[in-house]
């Protein structure tokens, strides 16, 4: 027996979640929302620290933004292992609706309970982290690279924003996805590894992420001896705030991971194992027994 789903048959599988996951009361979501915030918070520090260094010298950012990926997957293994709902992963809950068995408006109120959540949960992070003096580790090194972050995914343009998002999104709901098909706790491990490593590696730009990244950074900002090592200057500083948090960054890649998780992976996977198998079951005449 194998011990993971076909495609076709994890296609099936994520309808189901997504009837599941609408169903659940306000209060779950809230506090499974406030859960996978807290988790994907934890992972986002994890590898700001263990890369700091390496993020601190521009011809190791690469090797730096490796590193961290290796470490960030523990998120997302919490979320769908001990128990969680996330924003981004609940994307594919689209594939539900396409299919007539969950109502648009189910979708979208768990999207905005998890994303609330989600919100809380990663704000509380950041909140714990700058007040633990955590960021003065490596001669206050670690705290300037959070603010150094943080500035930079709030100077991203709207549109580059929105692509980032998208393809973060892409990968981490093919993650899920794969996660979904294994049966065992070694194969979500292994499902979720490899395309959150890849999406962080490569800097693409996750909603849930950047409500702790970012606003670690605007509460690193007012240690001046943080703000001192991130190496900016007063205008950076200046343009780090909660409004280009939420116009800037927060608007845009929510968008983009939106587009996709629900378009390029929850969307076309409905239309090839699903909608495309109903299709042809429609179309194949009846066979009329010979008497």
């Amino acid at each position: 027996m194998n011990n993971f789903l076909s495609p076709k048959e994890i296609a099936s599988y994520t309808v189901d979640t997504g009837i599941k996951k609408v169903k659940n009361s306000t209060m779950n979501l809230l506090l499974l929302g406030i859960l996978a915030g807290a988790f994907i918070a934890f992972a986002s520090q994890g590898s700001n620290m263990a890369s700091y260094i390496l993020f601190s010298k521009p011809e190791t950012v690469g090797l730096g933004k490796a590193l961290a990926g290796a470490i960030f997957g523990t998120g997302l293994m919490l979320v769908i292992i001990a128990g969680g709902e996330l924003f981004t992963g609940n994307t594919l809950i689209i594939a539900g609706v396409l299919d007539k068995k969950v109502k648009l408006s189910e979708m979208l109120r768990n999207w905005i309970l998890v994303y609330i959540g989600n919100f809380i949960g990663s704000l509380l992070i950041a909140f714990f982290i700058v007040k633990s003096g955590q960021l003065h580790t490596g001669a206050n090194l670690l705290g300037g690279v959070t603010i150094k972050i943080a500035s930079y995914k709030t100077s991203l343009g709207f549109m580059p924003a929105v692509y980032l998002g998208i393809m973060c999104n892409w990968l981490v709901c093919l993650a899920v996805w794969m996660s979904y098909g294994a049966k065992d706790i070694a194969g979500k491990i292994l499902a979720i590894f490899f395309p959150i490593w890849l999406f962080i590696t490569s800097g693409f730009e996750h909603s849930v992420a950047n409500m702790y990244y970012i606003p670690a950074g605007i509460l690193a900002k007012s240690d001046p001896a943080l703000a001192l090592a991130s190496g900016l200057g007063l205008d950076a500083l200046s343009k780090l705030s909660w409004l280009n948090f939420i116009t800037k960054n927060l608007i845009p890649v929510t968008l983009g991971n939106i587009i996709g998780g629900s378009l390029f992976v929850g969307a076309i996977y409905f239309y090839t194992y699903i909608k495309t198998s109903k299709d042809e079951n429609t179309k194949q005449p009846s066979v009329k027994k010979i008497q």
